[in-house]
């Protein structure tokens, strides 16, 4: 009898143990948001995984682990900050298997994709975002956004952060691919605030990739690679403070656009910028002119050369897919998702 009603108390403590963890587990094939959210009973949906993680208060970090899959959003998923604790608690939302992780395929990425109606309405500005982060310290890694396929959609934000005053968000190893006519992104990254950092991401086919303007210190871009962008790479604020090397910036109608009455001392380094329409541009209210007077310091910044990313030509798609050709300009730079050189 007793060695029965120790067997119990663990069962029904092992719950209450990964609650104290802070780390829940989605998987969207074989996941329930009845469950516990453990590894062995993980929940269904990415919004219930945010909904649990936003009422944790400990101190521990916490962190979201999704298995490969299709994880659907009928509404922005806002990421709080915890109640009146004043805990700077890392909030992390990750891939289970990672793109340098042994075994590790396109298919193993987590692939979000919105199909809500405009769900946010900052200063009478309709738009839809996926994620909204309202935390400091968040991470997101190994993930795939894809746009939203509601047709009702025109302003779509996989991830926004929109209150200045918040600061460390990390963005890692993660795909953001558009698709014009169909599911569009109008912005990747539409975030504010302090020491924002892009590291081997790929921005493909998103109407613009990053739109950072106010609060954005110590941002940094590297490892990363902007191809065909229909609007604009990069749209930055007034400030010069910022970290640009081992980028790959290619075929976009925009490389940069700056502010209007700033005069910048930005620096890009060890990258390929390439096939642009725009090499420098300025914000005017929205619209892009021509930036003839910035002149930008540049360390070992190649100007030409044809970008040629590996595509899906068969059955499969490619380990590599995204990431430079062999008969591709810039394919010596460490750009792409991957942080270690094995599949070239």
């Amino acid at each position: 009898m007793s060695k029965l009603f120790i067997g119990l108390f663990f069962v029904s403590l092992f719950p209450l143990m990964n609650m104290q963890a802070q780390t829940l587990f989605v998987d969207p094939v074989k996941g329930k948001d009845t469950g516990t959210g453990t590894e062995h009973d993980p929940l269904l949906s990415l919004g219930r995984a945010v909904t649990v993680a936003n009422t944790f208060t400990g101190k521990n970090p916490i962190k979201i682990k999704l298995y490969p899959g299709l994880y659907m959003l009928t509404d922005q998923l806002e990421l709080k900050p915890p109640a009146g604790n004043g805990y700077a608690t890392d909030y992390t939302i990750e891939a289970v298997i990672l793109p340098d992780d042994k075994g590790w395929m396109p298919s193993a990425m987590p692939v979000i994709q919105s199909i809500s109606p405009n769900n946010k309405n900052w200063a009478n500005f309709d738009h839809c975002t996926g994620l909204q982060v309202e935390r400091n310290n968040t991470h997101f890694r190994g993930l795939k956004f894809v746009g939203n396929t509601n047709p009702a959609v025109v302003y779509y934000y996989a991830i926004e952060r929109h209150f200045p005053e918040l600061k460390g968000m990390e963005i890692s190893q993660c795909i953001f691919a558009g698709s014009r006519n169909t599911a569009p992104i109008q912005g990747a990254v539409f975030a504010q605030g302090n020491d924002i950092k892009v590291d081997h991401c790929i921005f493909y086919e998103c109407k613009n990739a990053l739109l950072l303007f106010l609060s954005v210190n110590g941002f940094s871009l590297t490892n990363s690679i902007i191809y065909g962008s229909y609007e604009g790479a990069i749209w930055f604020g007034k400030y010069s403070d910022f970290d640009f090397r081992n980028n790959i910036i290619a075929n976009n109608k925009a490389f940069w656009i700056g502010m209007k009455d700033y005069t910048p001392h930005y620096t890009f380094a060890n990258s390929l910028i390439t096939d642009n329409e725009i090499f420098m541009g300025l914000n005017n209210n929205g619209s892009i002119e021509l930036d003839s007077r910035s002149k930008p310091g540049t360390k070992n910044v190649q100007r030409s050369g044809k970008v040629v990313l590996n595509v899906a030509s068969s059955d499969t798609i490619p380990a590599n897919y995204l990431q430079p050709s062999a008969v591709s300009a810039g394919k010596n730079i460490p750009a792409g998702i991957f942080n270690t050189n094995k599949r070239d």
